[in-house]
């Protein structure tokens, strides 16, 4: 069967690869969201640089991972909206 299982830190919880690649892609949104606040609201020159580069290398990481949730959806319909 190809629907894999993780367990968690705890052992008490079997999350699917689909749920947690959809978690990470949650938290990746909320950081990419919280870098470019960031950027924003700093006066300092260097730091709204280096914000908006790690948004930058943020977006990247998101954009693999839903391609790969992406990917993982059509190769495997039970990953789909769970």
């Amino acid at each position: 069967m190809l629907l894999e299982k993780l367990n968690t830190e705890g052992g008490d919880l079997d999350m699917t690869v689909g749920t947690k690649m959809q978690q990470t892609i949650a938290s990746c949104e909320s950081t990419l969201a919280n870098l470019h606040s960031f950027s924003l609201e700093t006066q300092d020159q260097n730091a709204k640089q280096m914000f908006q580069n790690m948004a930058q290398q943020q977006q990247t990481v998101l954009d693999n991972l839903n391609a790969r949730l992406q990917y993982m959806q059509s190769e495997e319909p039970q990953y789909k909206q769970q």
